[in-house]
This record gives structure tokens, sequence and C-alpha cells, in this order.
């Protein structure tokens, strides 16, 4: 596939890096030449200076041939006129753009063919708020992310040394939980996968993806992880655009305060918030950490524009008390750094984004792309289509199926009912199928078993 990238910041290098190991023709746009090498010098891909709005700037970096556009800069207005020009000039088939004022998202009349002609809309904001709300709803989790619309998630905790499933095979799993339908779709000891078995023994400390309806999500976590109390006092740090949002979203049902170091920005989220406590000050001074009664806090999350800040306020509140501290880190090698170790969770913008993009780049009929453990694994909803003579999956039972390596079906979704799969369930057509892949280098392989064949009419 031939793609351009406007942007080649952080959310465009970082949809660079996915996108340059899977066979695409990747091009990337930026009036930023020291970036531009920068990306040239790390991945094999073409590299065009200039505006990405400008027609010429497109011809140069291939436009008449492009498959899919995606403007990711950080102005909106370049993104939504690059979108525009592509489709009015080039008739570019897909084109995708990062729109983040949430004033533009309130009309979405606006992104239609006949006035801006933009086929998926990424808030990258919108995406990290929606993230953290469900993290926060299930105290113990490192990552919650939904599938069929909501109808099954995936849940991933560490294994807690006296947590019931630890020291026990997976099969003795459904012996404690007869009426809830679960199952352990990957886990990752020492940062390498082991595929789920029956006679597989859960350890501490192990990371343990399962998969689930949401309303068994809390007993299955009871088994897998310690069991957390209730959220209900939270501070956060930094009133940007996802702090306002997440301080919008969570005052209703939790006791919140925002620390704010910029007066008149302070002053501004402090009107458009009704029950939320805003504070002008340092999120990393400790007197005022202390006397907001950061010991008593059940989540402080650092979501000010600097990775620095956010790292060094959330390992002070976690010294003086703070039960579970989440940073926002833009960095990939700040992640890596301080994930669990120094900080609970940290949380990734441009992970959190990337899914959004890879279900419009894969193959086959991909709704959702989940990326996991910073890019190295994914979880991947595909729809089914086809019979058995035109389609390598449908009306074959699981064990039928050539798998990867490193790949498993967790679950069937089939209409509203959900289904964990057993070696001799049958994939039927139109059914939604959840996939594991703990080496992306094997999602090639997937998209092609998703593919109907030339015999389907």
């Amino acid at each position: 596939m031939k793609i351009i990238i406007i942007g080649a910041g952080q959310v465009g290098s970082s949809v660079a890096s996915n996108l340059c190991g899977e066979a695409n023709d990747i091009t990337i746009v930026d009036i930023d030449p020291s970036l531009l090498q920068a990306l040239q010098d790390k991945y094999d891909l073409r590299t065009v200076s200039g505006s990405g709005s400008h027609p010429i700037t497109l011809i140069r970096a291939g436009a008449k041939e492009a498959d899919m556009i995606i403007a990711v800069t950080n102005s909106d207005e370049i993104n939504m006129i690059a979108c525009q020009v592509a489709y009015t000039l080039f008739h570019t088939p897909t084109k995708i753009a990062r729109v983040r004022d949430a004033e533009y998202l309130k009309y979405p009349e606006l992104f239609h063919q006949e006035s801006l002609p933009i086929d998926v809309l990424i808030s990258p904001e919108q995406k990290v708020t929606k993230y953290i709300e469900r993290l926060i709803s299930y105290p113990g989790a490192l990552q919650v992310l939904n599938f069929a619309g909501g109808k099954v998630q995936l849940v991933a905790v560490k294994a807690h040394y006296d947590s019931p499933i630890v020291g026990h095979e997976l099969r003795t799993l459904k012996e404690h939980m007869r009426t809830i339908e679960t199952r352990v779709a990957a886990i990752f000891r020492k940062g390498k996968p082991i595929i789920p078995r029956g006679d597989t023994v859960i350890e501490p400390n192990d990371e343990v993806f399962f998969i689930a309806a949401p309303k068994h999500i809390r007993a299955v976590m009871a088994e897998m992880s310690r069991i957390e109390k209730r959220v209900r006092r939270i501070i956060l740090a930094g009133g940007g655009n996802i702090g306002l949002r997440l301080a919008k979203s969570l005052e209703k049902k939790y006791s919140v305060k925002i620390i704010e170091y910029d007066n008149q920005r302070a002053n501004q989220i402090a009107e458009e918030l009704h029950h939320a406590i805003v504070l002008k000050g340092d999120a990393a001074d400790e007197a005022l950490l202390l006397e907001e009664n950061i010991e008593e806090t059940d989540i402080f999350c650092a979501l000010t524009n600097d990775d620095e800040v956010n790292i060094i306020s959330s390992m002070l509140a976690k010294r003086l008390g703070a039960k579970k501290v989440m940073a926002l880190i833009n960095r990939a090698a700040y992640v890596d750094l301080v994930q669990q170790d120094i900080i609970d969770i940290a949380i990734s913008p441009q992970q959190a984004t990337i899914g959004s993009l890879l279900a419009h780049v894969r193959r086959g009929d991909v709704v959702v792309v989940h990326s996991l453990r910073r890019g190295a694994a994914e979880a991947i909803e595909a729809i089914a289509h086809g019979d058995r003579n035109s389609s390598k999956v449908v009306g074959r039972k699981i064990d039928e199926i050539k798998l990867p390596p490193g790949t498993t079906i967790c679950t069937i979704v089939r209409e509203d009912e959900v289904i964990m799969v057993h070696h001799d369930t049958v994939i039927e057509a139109e059914d939604h199928v959840i996939i594991m892949v703990t080496d992306k280098r094997r999602v090639p392989e997937i998209e092609k078993l998703f593919q109907v064949g030339v015999t389907f009419l």
C-alpha cells in the first residue's frame, strides 16, 4: 500500500515505525528537514520537505498514486486542508486526519465528502481520555481494550503472588469460575510471550491478558491479581486538553483535583469545571502535594506536555503515599524505562492512537486493532466473510486453521453472542473474530487468512 504521512512529529514517526516493516511504500512529509533526516536514517521510507497542505508538495510525495493519506501534524487546519487537496486534486481513496480541537469534533457533519472529505478522524486526546477512564474503572488493570463495540474487553493484569490462580494450571480457572466465560489470550513472562495452554502455570509477576464480557471483568481480575479498593480520590497534574477532558468526565463520579501551573489556564479551566477543584501550582511541589493529602489519593495522573515533569511528579507522588500513579509519556524510551518499576502505568498517546490507523491499513476486513506492549504485539478484530470454498477460516474448526506461531484465536462475537473458542469451535460467515498476535511480524499472515478468494461473489 502506498501511504503518505504528513507530519514527522511524535504521532507521525510512531505511525511510520509501525507501518514501515509491513511491506508498505511510505512517504513522510514535514517542514522540518532534521526530523525527516532522523526518520530516513532509521526506517526504509521516502521523505519530502514542505507543507503537507500544498498541492506541489503532495505531488512531489506521489499523491497521484497514493492509496492513503494520513495527516497528523500539530495543526488541525493543515491536516484538514491536506485531506481536502488530496481528495479534490488526486482522488485519494482513504484520507485520515488528526483533529485535536474539541470544537471541530462537536460538528460531525463537517466531515463528509461534500464538505471536508475526511474518511477517518483521529483525536489522540479523546482516545487517551477514554483509555484512562477505563483504567480508572478497573483498578489493578494495566490495559483495558474494547472489541465488538464493547461486547468483549481484553484486560491486562500483573499476577500477584497471593492471587488464587498463581501457582495453578490455567485449566483450573474454569473450576473456580463455573458460571463465567473467560479466556487467557496471552502471557508475558519477563518480557517474553508464552502461548497459554491448559497446563500452563501462572507465576507471580506474569503479565496476563484475558478476554471476557464487561460484566465479568472484575470477577476474573479477582482470580488473576490482588483486589484493589474502589477509586474515590483522584489528582490530575496538568490542565491541558487531556487533563481538562478527563476532569470533565470524572468529576461527577469521583473527588477530583487538578493542578495547573499557568495562572490564566487555571482560571479558564476553573470556569469550565463544576465539581472538580482547580489548584494553581507545580505538580512536583512536595509541599503542595502534602497539603492536598496525597497519601489519601487513590490515583495520581500526570498529564502535562512535559515527559520529565510527568515522571518526576509521579515518582514524588508515589513516594509520598499515592496508591497508584500514572504518567503520560511520549518518548518510547522513557516508557520502557519507568513502566511498573517506577510508575504503575505509563500511558503512551501514540500507542493509544495507532490502533485507529492500523485498522484502516490492515488487509482483509479488520475493524479493530489494538497495539500491545509498546507495539510488539497486537490484538485484532477481523470479520470472517465468504464460505468454506472462498475463505480460509469460514466453515472450519479452530484446530483446522493454520495459524502463524505466537497467534491465538481467543473469542468469537456472533451477533450478540460472545463465544470463548475451543479447538472444535467452527467459525461462521460474519463472525467477529478476536485474535491475539504476540509477534507483530506475523500480522500479514493473519490478514491473508481473512481475505476472501476470487470465487466469492
